[in-house]
């Protein structure tokens, strides 16, 4: 009898920062049956986004190309045709083949890109339906749901829960057939609101020390704009909203928001918890390779921000988990690794052949415990919409227009230097190794001329060989 073809399942929640997981050093995130995962997983402890925002990430994770490649440089870009998916880029086609969840990478959905069945959480699709069918009436004109109508809705009908009732359904119908499933939780992405606020003691939340210490001023002008703006909207939602600030200014308010921030990721821990019981229950665990990362990063009042559209630690590096067949023991990867080789990863789990669409390579030899030379890891950002503060005076009209359009290539090295290169605004350069909080930009100081130096040859070889025409 021919041994069955090993089942995957991919977590993919959104804006999940590293350090809500136990073994990121987030001892005190109420994250149960992800914690148990990665006790039972491979964990890369340094885990790099191709680009700090949810599209471009999206369409690495699902293509294994760089954003600045397949066009998706910026958020609700449609993903090209010509860019197949992973699963299109396996030979084996014995799979059954779901996505459930945000796509996010053009209104088509992902059906008949590799995947046979989309249950989408996208605002006209199943899960509005769901929630009418429930006789929750939409609160927008167009007959869609607002994000804050969605976080303030209870438990049994969230989004989690929803995704959950499907993807368990899902692996109960294919628990004899290899399958292929993509849980996308939209959580826990702002509005930092939802039926679990008050899960985490707001006595216990630990803030970023960045966000006790005083604004700096030597970050891109673009990052001090953005925190302006954040600071005049948090000053109008305590006004408004005081309960549910989309930002802060004040250190009880970053504490009030990351408490709430938290209790998504316990939201979306129970469903995960869920989902992998239903495994477990079908007999399916030892069949089943598990992974669980994030598009990105949440600042959450580190360096006085939020969101993501950052280089900083906080936004760019995000969980990566990999659970292998009958995988009972963790282990740690400790070099740094790029969201590019997500996609040859998982095809060569599956024992398909590397496709020469992917620009990255398969991390497997890692998971092994082979020796592998570490290597550099790039990031990069292209202009997305930036909001300003009506009135700004942070900088004349001329030099902002520049600053909110500038574009960048950053490079995280093998020996521990992140050097980031703008062609509009600031460059930075840290040492993770002594400023791993990212407190003092190096750039200007003139003994490390021959870092900067080697960081950007770096950036330029990558360039050259990734095809990347942007001039700095």
């Amino acid at each position: 009898m021919a041994a069955r073809k090993p089942n995957l399942i991919i977590f993919l929640p959104d804006q999940q920062r590293a350090d809500t997981l136990a073994c990121y050093g987030g001892k005190k995130v109420y994250a149960p049956n992800l914690n148990k995962l990665a006790s039972e997983s491979v964990v890369f402890e340094r885990a790099y986004v191709t680009h700090p925002v949810c599209s471009p990430s999206r369409s690495s994770l699902m293509t294994g190309t760089w954003p600045h490649t397949n066009g998706c440089n910026r958020n609700s870009v449609p993903l090209d045709r010509r860019f197949r998916t992973f699963p299109e880029l396996m030979e084996n086609k014995d799979y059954h083949i779901a996505y459930m969840g945000k796509w996010h990478l053009g209104e088509e959905g992902p059906v008949g890109r590799g995947f046979q069945e989309w249950i989408s959480t996208e605002p006209r699709g199943n899960y509005t339906n769901f929630l009418i069918s429930n006789g929750i009436a939409p609160d927008k004109q167009n007959g869609q749901f607002s994000e804050m109508a969605i976080s303030k809705l209870p438990l049994e009908l969230s989004r989690p829960k929803f995704l959950e009732k499907h993807a368990c359904e899902f692996i109960e119908k294919h628990r004899r057939d290899p399958f292929i499933l993509v849980v996308a939780f939209v959580e826990p992405h702002s509005p930092y609101n939802g039926p679990l606020n008050d899960e985490h003691p707001l006595n216990e939340i630990d803030l970023d020390v960045t966000a006790t210490l005083p604004e700096a001023d030597n970050i891109p002008l673009r990052y001090r704009l953005m925190r302006e703006w954040q600071q005049a909207e948090a000053a109008l939602d305590r006004k408004r909203l005081p309960t549910q600030l989309f930002f802060g200014i004040t250190p009880e308010e970053y504490r009030s928001i990351k408490q709430r921030y938290l209790g998504l990721v316990t939201l979306i821990d129970q469903s995960i918890g869920a989902v992998l019981g239903r495994l477990e229950r079908c007999g399916l665990s030892d069949d089943t390779i598990v992974v669980h990362t994030s598009d990105h990063g949440d600042s959450l009042g580190a360096h006085h921000l939020f969101g993501k559209e950052v280089m900083f630690e906080e936004a760019a590096r995000v969980p990566l988990l990999v659970r292998l067949l009958s995988q009972k023991r963790g282990k740690i990867v400790p070099q740094s690794v790029s969201h590019i080789d997500f996609v040859p990863t998982l095809v060569d789990l599956l024992g398909q052949p590397k496709h020469p669409q992917c620009a990255g390579k398969s991390l497997l030899p890692l998971i092994r415990e082979e020796a592998l030379p570490p290597e550099s890891v790039f990031i990069e950002w292209a202009p997305n919409r930036t909001k300003i503060k009506k009135g700004t005076s942070l900088a004349p009209r001329r030099t902002i227009k520049r600053a909110i359009d500038e574009s960048t290539r950053a490079v995280v090295s093998a020996d521990g230097w992140k050097f980031c290169v703008r062609d509009k605004d600031l460059n930075e350069l840290y040492n993770l190794h002594d400023d791993p909080l990212e407190t003092r930009n190096l750039y200007p100081d003139r003994q490390y001329a021959s870092v900067i130096s080697r960081c950007a040859g770096e950036i330029h070889r990558w360039q050259e060989s990734t095809d990347d025409k942007l001039k700095l």
